[in-house]
């Protein structure tokens, strides 16, 4: 879990045009058609054009291309100027790309309190990452007071657009009664929302809301199935917890000591500590040690190759 001891966000302007709308222009441009295309160099110079005839898409196009070099050199200062240039022109996706700029100092002078400026106007037009970005601004006060109020009001206006992150951070708010009173059944269906979108840290916590039965039914096959989906991806926490359900033939079946071990040795690598998990370990026999070296082996290279 990321964020405070005491409350979860997984991240704070990470995600920047590149992710919101391009695509959506593709069809209404030469320049956006260049862009799908990958003909970075073709749609630069097509941008360049519409920009100057006035598009505040073209704007934030060219924008996107300086701010991650594709075709030409990474050049913050050049996305920044061109962003505030759409931006002025009123385009959402340019007012939060130049708001993440902003928030990190890239191309333009650090400041928060402009970052958080921009995010509010994009937010109002219904950008839901910019919705997202202002809601932990609000929730962190940096660049806004502190108002858990209004960040609740933002991040349920971000997750009512099915953003992921906003519907995992959602469940935080209702979990731990921030700017909203505490409602446990609401925290689950707003992570189970998450945990079903991928968000790997949602299908931990949701998996085990649905072991315990917090704020939603017992169901121990499809915990296991989110424990699964999570180590999957990665996710130290879950990997532990699969272990576990392996090494007592819980939700996955009869017992199996090396699956058991495999996931063990995975986590552990990561830096989940689990002592009975490490008894489990010493009393296998030399042939599951080997399988289960050999699965967690054959599981780290089929990711390093992803």
């Amino acid at each position: 879990m990321k964020g405070t001891a005491t409350f979860r966000c997984l991240f704070l302007a990470a995600c920047t045009i590149g992710c919101s709308t391009i695509s959506a222009h593709a069809a209404e441009s030469p320049s956006f058609t260049a862009y799908s295309q990958g003909q970075y160099m073709t749609a630069r110079k097509l941008a360049e054009r519409e920009a100057a005839q006035g598009s505040k898409e073209a704007y934030t196009l060219l924008g996107e291309i300086y701010e991650e070099g594709l075709g030409v050199a990474q050049d913050y200062k050049k996305a920044a100027d061109a962003y505030r240039k759409g931006a002025e022109l009123g385009d959402a996706n340019a007012q939060f790309s130049l708001g993440t700029l902003s928030l990190d100092g890239q191309g333009v002078k650090k400041d928060q309190t402009v970052a958080a400026n921009l995010f509010e106007k994009a937010a109002k037009t219904g950008h839901a990452m910019a919705q997202y970005n202002l809601a932990l601004i609000y929730l962190e006060g940096k660049g806004r007071p502190t108002d858990e109020a209004k960040a609740f009001e933002w991040m349920q206006k971000a997750a009512a657009q099915n953003l992921p992150a906003a519907e995992y951070d959602l469940g935080g708010f209702y979990q731990f009664g921030r700017g909203v009173t505490k409602d446990r059944a609401k925290a689950a269906e707003w992570t189970g929302k998450a945990a079903e979108a991928g968000v790997p840290e949602a299908q931990v916590e949701y998996g085990v809301m649905l072991f315990k039965g917090e704020g939603v039914a017992v169901d121990e096959q499809r915990a296991a199935k989110m424990f699964r989906m999570s180590a999957e991806q990665g996710n130290a926490v879950a990997q532990n917890r699969l272990a576990r359900l392996y090494a007592n033939g819980v939700a996955v079946g009869p017992a199996d000591p090396v699956q058991a071990a495999k996931w063990h040795l995975l986590a552990r690598e990561a830096g989940v500590a689990d002592f009975t998990l490490d008894i489990l370990l010493a009393k296998l026999t030399p042939e599951q040690r080997a399988a289960a070296d050999k699965a967690a082996k054959d599981w780290r290279d089929g990711h390093l190759s992803e």
